[in-house]
C-alpha cells in the first residue's frame, strides 16, 4: 500500500468466519468492499482452527432447549433478545449459506442424515462438523468464494493500526460539532512499510479475540484484541471484558503452542484423570466432564494446583475403538502424533488456557456499535449472546449470523453518501527521527503481559491479585506507548499496543465486578 488512498462502500478488517460473511453478503448486494487482514495468509483466523462445529438443529431439538442451554451457559448475564435472534436465524443460515450456497460437507451418520455431536452445556446432538476440522472447511469455502467476487479486494498483509474518524481525524475545525463517526482506518502494508488510509462509509470490525494476551492459549498468535483496543481509543462503548473463557482441554505442544482439543472429545466419552490415571470430576461437579466449560477449566486448574501437576490426562483411548477415533479425530490425532501422542493407545496431557472472550465491542442484534458507522461482529463483538460463559460451538453460528445481518443492515441503509471530504482527513504522521523496533523489548513486554495476565486476571482471580495486574500493567503502558512514539511501525509494534490496553481492559473490568459469574472468578 502506498500513500494513495484506497476507497470502498465497506471495509471489513478481519477475516474469519463473521467477516467472510459480511464481506460476501454485502458484495453480493451490490456494494463495494475491501477486506483487510494483517497475516500473509489470509485463511490465517480462529476460525480456521476451530474443531468442534456448529450448532444446528438436530431431528430432535426445539429452539426452545436450545434458547434455554445457551442462557444457562451464560449464568444469567445473556441478553435473551440477542439468544432469540440466534435461534430464529442461525438453523436457517446454516442451511441457506454454508449448506447451500458454500457446499460444506458435513459429516454424515449416513448418506441420508447428517451426524450431530454432543458437546459440554448441549442438552441434544446439535452440533454439525466437519470430522474434527470445521473451521478449516468453512474458511476455506468462504474464501474461495470472496476471492471470485468482483466486488471484492482481499488484502492480506495489512494491519490496521487505526479506526479514521471524524471529528478525532479531520483538519476541519468546524467538524467538531458534528456526531462521532467511523470513516475507516489506517492501514500499514506489512511488507512496504507505509501507512495509507482506506476510506468506506461503513466499517465492520470482525477481528477475533485476544486469547494471545494471554501466557496459555489456543488462539493464533494474531489474536492480540486488536479490535477491541481500536474501538476503545476511537471512542465506541465496551463491555463484559471479565468475562474471559478458557478451554479446559489444550494439548501444549513441544513448540510452546497452545493446540485446541474439542469438547467434542469429551462428549464421545473421554474422561480427565490426574497424571497418576485416577478419574477427578466427580469431586467437582455433578456433570462431570460435560459440565460447561468455566466450570470445568476451574475444576482443573484446582485439581493441578492440589497435586501440584502442570497438566492432567484426557483419556479417549479407553473408551473408544481406535478406528472411531481415527474416523471422528483425525486432525487431533495427526498433531497429537506429531509431538509423540497416540491419542488411540494413551491419554493426551491438556492444560486450560485462553480461549474465548465473551465481552468485547457493544454491537445490537444488527452488529451496530455506539460509533456511528462502525459495526462489530464475530468474537469482537458483544452482542449479549454467550453472558458471562459461552456455550460451545455457538461462536461459529454468531459470526454466520451477526456478519450476515450487519452486511443487510448497511445495504438496507446505504445511500452512498460520503459524511466527509478525504482532503480535510489528515494522512499518517511520520516523525522525522525513528528508532528500529528492538525485537527484544518486544518480546519482553509481550511476556510480561501474558505472564500478568495468566497469573493474576486469569482462571481464579483475588482483587490483590488484579490489583497487582493494575498497577503492573499501567505502569507497563506508558512506556510502550512511549516506545511505539519513537520506533518505526511495524506489526509487532502495533500488536503489542493494541495488547497492553486489552490486557488493562480485561483487569479493569474484573476490578469493578465482585460478583463470580461464568467465566469470571473472583476469590473474596
Amino acid at each position: 500500500m502506498s500513500d494513495r488512498d484506497i476507497r470502498a462502500d465497506v471495509l471489513v478488517i478481519g477475516c474469519g468466519i463473521a467477516g467472510a460473511t459480511a464481506a460476501l453478503e454485502a458484495a453480493e448486494a451490490g456494494l463495494s468492499v475491501v477486506v483487510i487482514t494483517k497475516a500473509n495468509r489470509a485463511e490465517e483466523s480462529n476460525t480456521f482452527y476451530a474443531q468442534g462445529g456448529i450448532v444446528s438443529f438436530a431431528p430432535d431439538d426445539r429452539p426452545e432447549l436450545l434458547k434455554r442451554d445457551i442462557l444457562e451457559a451464560g449464568d444469567g448475564v445473556g441478553d435473551p433478545v440477542a439468544v432469540d435472534v440466534l435461534v430464529a436465524e442461525g438453523p436457517r443460515l446454516v442451511q441457506e449459506t454454508l449448506i447451500g450456497k458454500l457446499k460444506i460437507p458435513f459429516t454424515r451418520s449416513s448418506p441420508e442424515a447428517l451426524d450431530y455431536a454432543l458437546e459440554a452445556g448441549h442438552s441434544r446432538r446439535r452440533i454439525l462438523h466437519v470430522e474434527d476440522a470445521t473451521g478449516r472447511t468453512i474458511e476455506d469455502r468462504f474464501l474461495r468464494a470472496l476471492r471470485r467476487h468482483p466486488r471484492v479486494t482481499l488484502l492480506a498483509g495489512r494491519t490496521a493500526v487505526d479506526l479514521l474518524t471524524v471529528p478525532h481525524h479531520s483538519k476541519n475545525p468546524v467538524a467538531y460539532y458534528r456526531e462521532p463517526r467511523a470513516i475507516g482506518a489506517y492501514v500499514l502494508d506489512n511488507a512496504g512499510g507505509r501507512v495509507g488510509r482506506v476510506f468506506a462509509p461503513f466499517t465492520i470490525l470482525a477481528t477475533g479475540g485476544c486469547g494471545a494476551v494471554f501466557l496459555h492459549t489456543c488462539n493464533p498468535a494474531g489474536a492480540d484484541g486488536s479490535g477491541y483496543a481500536m474501538a476503545l481509543r476511537a471512542g465506541a462503548r465496551i463491555g463484559n471484558m471479565e468475562y474471559i473463557q478458557f478451554h479446559p482441554t489444550v494439548f501444549m505442544r513441544a513448540s510452546g503452542d497452545g493446540f485446541l482439543i474439542t469438547e467434542a472429545v469429551r462428549g464421545e466419552g473421554a474422561k480427565l484423570k490426574t497424571r497418576d490415571g485416577k478419574p477427578f470430576m466427580g469431586k467437582y461437579l455433578p456433570k462431570r466432564e460435560l459440565a460447561p466449560r468455566d466450570e470445568v477449566s476451574r475444576a482443573i486448574y484446582e485439581e493441578m494446583i492440589l497435586t501440584n501437576s502442570d497438566y492432567v490426562l484426557l483419556d479417549l483411548a479407553s473408551y473408544a475403538k481406535p478406528a472411531t477415533i481415527r474416523k471422528r479425530f483425525p486432525t487431533i490425532l495427526r498433531t497429537c502424533l506429531e509431538d509423540g501422542i497416540d491419542i488411540t493407545r494413551q491419554p493426551i496431557p491438556v492444560v486450560p488456557a485462553a480461549h474465548y472472550c465473551c465481552g468485547g465491542v457493544l454491537a445490537d442484534v444488527w452488529g451496530r456499535t455506539s460509533l456511528a458507522g462502525l459495526y462489530a461482529v464475530g468474537e469482537v463483538a458483544c452482542t449479549g449472546v454467550h453472558g458471562a460463559n459461552r456455550l460451545a460451538s455457538t461462536s461459529l453460528l454468531e459470526g454466520l449470523v451477526w456478519g450476515t445481518r450487519a452486511a443487510r443492515d448497511i445495504a438496507g441503509r446505504f445511500d452512498d453518501a460520503r459524511p466527509y471530504r478525504a482532503s480535510e482527513i489528515h494522512r499518517w504522521y511520520i516523525p522525522t527521527r525513528v528508532e528500529d523496533v528492538d525485537p527484544a523489548l518486544i518480546n519482553q513486554d509481550w511476556l510480561t503481559i501474558r505472564s500478568t495476565a495468566w497469573n493474576y486476571a486469569g482462571i481464579i482471580r483475588t482483587r490483590k491479585r488484579l490489583n497487582r495486574a493494575k498497577s503492573d500493567l499501567e505502569y507497563l503502558s506508558h512506556r510502550i506507548e512511549k516506545f511505539y512514539q519513537e520506533a518505526r511501525l511495524e506489526p509487532s509494534l502495533i500488536g503489542l499496543r493494541h495488547g497492553i490496553l486489552v490486557a488493562l481492559m480485561i483487569t479493569r473490568a474484573a476490578l469493578a465486578n465482585p460478583a463470580s459469574r461464568g467465566a469470571h472468578f473472583i476469590k473474596k
